[in-house]
């Protein structure tokens, strides 16, 4: 099997799956014993991208890591390494670009190092984008064409040249107009608005980011639960946000009503995934990510890595 050290925790989640649909509510998505073993996998793949990011974490990272011009350089760990250095501003926004480019997964984050490294003439840091955003956007534009890798596949809409409707320098703009010259002031002040609750604070964020423009429910959710991944602020999902949602609904309503289509509102969905979660005890980011993939093939499973 794939990832053998993780054969326990798959076993775990498949009986608390099967206890579940047993004692507390009926889950026919996974009474195919392919099904339940496709979702128990997709649970672990997604359980191994919350603990990747923790480990990226753990070690002590040295420069070359953050540079986009520097073979080393590595998305993931740049922003933990700004963290490390107690550099937010920049942490938050290479979350920003790590969220508006997405990662494909055939050329990685090619297209991220490009933009963020200038091409090797030098790095767009916050610092330097949010003194001068019109030299930035003036720069995407020019160098559009030479700019290497694509936008994820999440994101594929999104164009860097002029004129576009979804173009990268007014999704910039009013990216800057939203949080001002400090992310960090922004974060601050959104936590001191809604309190001590996580959730709720990850819930009022998420409102703000609608001022965002092509960052729509899954840009909003990923920009988010990496800000509490890499803890830039105290916020986790405390639901899935199953409106305006495709793939985590499907696979909410495979599992609970047995088809991706079968009628069922996202209030009654996030209750039965609360359930499920004080079962599984995941949480919501790891639920939204699992089912969503599952979805997509859930009697074979498949390792999405984009």
């Amino acid at each position: 099997m794939k990832w053998p050290t993780r054969a326990a925790q798959r076993s775990q989640i498949a009986t608390a799956l099967k206890n579940h649909s047993k004692n507390v509510r009926s889950l026919p998505g996974v009474a195919d014993p392919l099904a339940l073993d496709t979702l128990a996998m997709q649970f672990v793949a997604s359980l191994r991208r919350e603990d990747y990011y923790a480990h990226v974490q753990r070690k002590k990272l040295l420069a070359d890591r953050a540079d986009p011009n520097n073979a080393r350089f590595d998305a993931e760990r740049a922003v933990a390494y700004h963290v490390q250095n107690k550099d937010y501003e920049e942490a938050i926004w290479l979350v920003f670009l790590m969220t508006h480019l997405a990662r494909p997964s055939d050329t990685g984050w090619l297209r991220l190092k490009d933009i963020y490294g200038g091409r090797g003439s030098g790095t767009w840091t916050w610092k330097v984008v949010s003194a001068n955003p019109k030299a930035f956007s003036d720069w995407v534009y020019q160098n559009s064409k030479a700019i290497r890798g694509k936008f994820g596949n999440h994101r594929k809409y999104e164009s860097l040249e002029k004129g576009t409707k979804r173009e990268f320098a007014t999704v910039l703009k009013t990216y800057i107009a939203l949080v001002g010259p400090s992310q960090v002031s922004f974060f601050a002040q959104g936590v001191r608005e809604a309190g001590n609750s996580p959730g709720i604070i990850f819930d009022d964020l998420y409102r703000k980011l609608d001022a965002v423009l092509s960052f729509g429910r899954l840009a909003k959710f990923d920009y988010l639960a990496l800000i509490g991944r890499y803890g830039l602020a105290p916020i986790s999902p405390g639901s899935a946000y199953l409106n305006g949602a495709t793939g985590p609904a499907s696979g909410a309503r495979l599992l609970f009503l047995g088809g991706p289509n079968a009628a069922a509102s996202p209030k009654d969905l996030q209750t039965w995934l609360d359930e499920l979660d004080s079962s599984l005890h995941v949480g919501m980011a790891v639920m939204e990510d699992a089912l969503c993939n599952w979805q997509k093939s859930h009697r074979n499973f498949v390792h999405f890595k984009g």
